[in-house]
């Protein structure tokens, strides 16, 4: 296959982008989704709000803590490969859980082997959109990014549905065979070489790990080609070093200082506005309908914060976009307690839900911005592990 000197910045690049608009729609939107079974999951099991908040959270901290290896899979054997196991894990994972007789079994079903697929699935199908885009790359992923908001107005309201005419149980069937559309996304995602990947002879061969009878093959192979198998240990200790020495760069430091104090920030909303809803006196459908609210201004905030930010005036100044945007969503959160009716919690799922469509489109862009495009997976994997530990500590923390 021929070197690309630069991602092509459309052609099968807008395929990448839909399947991943799918990929995010089958995996984050569906997640949200989970907390809509939450007053379900409850009333069923007789237990409190923090142990039932576990489901949710073990699913999102399984999804991020297992993204480096998505992103390992990705990078040695096939992003393909990667996206359809992980369909296959999350939509087994999804049917297990229609049969659940304890929370334990959920926690195990629905949280791990549902979050192991995802994860397999999330970080490899961002990083795709990266590598085939570069002038145009926050547009891109503003709409890859728009499916989590487009599938959460879509399917909250649907969920509810499901519930009301099958049970739980009904739904959550009905969910895995859904997410098994994975496999669909990860047949879309066609590999793409590029220069700036193939780093081959001059500064890995003058290491001496490598015999010289072997070198002349080894001139056209990239560092960290499958074949690497083939290669002494030092290589593959080189190779490892190569892929992860981004972890040093001090621009990457300071960003995941910051996705931390985000992530314990922002997921406890996504997991109890809807009991929040009901406990102040709005309907099951009101609850549901401010999910699908915030859904679709997240589609809004997904794509115009995406275009913004790729104007020559702001390009510039990222950081500050997704400073501002997170900073916004932290003061909606102080104001919630004091919202206690519909027609009060409909702004706040406006104005939450489209900055949080702002940063979430950011998280990627800035990453693909500090590490490049060649380490763009790899760096991705750690970010979205980074969210890991919050997303599992601070719902039950805040039940």
């Amino acid at each position: 296959r021929a070197r690309r000197s630069g991602p092509p910045d459309g052609g099968w690049g807008w395929m990448i982008v839909a399947g991943c608009f799918l990929v995010t729609i089958c995996t984050r939107a569906v997640t949200r989704c989970i907390s809509i079974f939450f007053v379900e999951f409850q009333a069923y099991f007789g237990q409190d709000y923090a142990r039932t908040a576990w489901i949710h959270s073990i699913v999102d901290c399984a999804t991020m803590l297992c993204a480096p290896l998505g992103s390992l899979i990705s990078n040695h054997v096939s992003c393909q490969v990667g996206i359809m196991l992980g369909g296959l894990l999350a939509s087994t994972g999804l049917i297990l859980s229609s049969f659940a007789t304890s929370l334990e079994h959920l926690y195990l079903s629905l949280g791990v082997l549902t979050g192991l697929g995802f994860a397999l699935c999330y970080s490899p199908a961002i990083a795709m959109v990266g590598k085939y885009f570069n002038k145009r790359k926050a547009l891109a992923y503003g709409i890859a990014m728009s499916g989590s908001g487009i599938g959460t107005f879509i399917l909250a309201p649907v969920v509810q549905l499901l519930i009301e005419q099958f049970s739980w149980r009904g739904a959550l069937l009905i969910l895995g065979g859904f997410v098994l559309n994975l496999c669909v996304c990860g047949a879309l995602m066609r590999p793409i070489s590029l220069k700036e990947d193939c780093k081959t002879a001059p500064e890995f061969l003058e290491q001496n790990y490598v015999p010289e009878t072997e070198k002349q093959d080894l001139k056209q192979i990239s560092i960290c080609s499958p074949l690497i198998k083939l290669w002494p240990h030092e290589c593959l200790c080189y190779c490892s070093w190569k892929e992860y020495d981004f972890l040093l760069m001090p621009g990457f430091m300071v960003l995941a200082v910051s996705i931390l104090f985000m992530a314990y920030g922002c997921s406890p909303l996504f997991v109890y506005l809807v009991p929040y809803a009901l406990s102040v006196g709005v309907s099951h459908h009101q609850a549901a309908f401010l999910m699908s609210i915030l859904g679709v201004i997240d589609i809004i905030g997904n794509i115009t914060f995406g275009w913004l930010t790729d104007r020559r005036c702001l390009k510039k100044h990222r950081y500050f976009c997704y400073l501002f945007a997170v900073g916004m969503d932290g003061l909606c959160c102080l104001f919630l307690p004091v919202l206690q009716s519909f027609p009060l919690l409909v702004p706040f799922s406006f104005t939450f839900g489209y900055f949080d469509g702002a940063y979430v489109t950011l998280i990627p862009v800035m990453t693909a911005d500090v590490v490049g495009t060649s380490l763009l997976s790899s760096a991705l994997g750690v970010v979205y592990f980074l969210h890991a530990i919050p997303y599992l500590v601070s719902p039950p923390v805040a039940g």
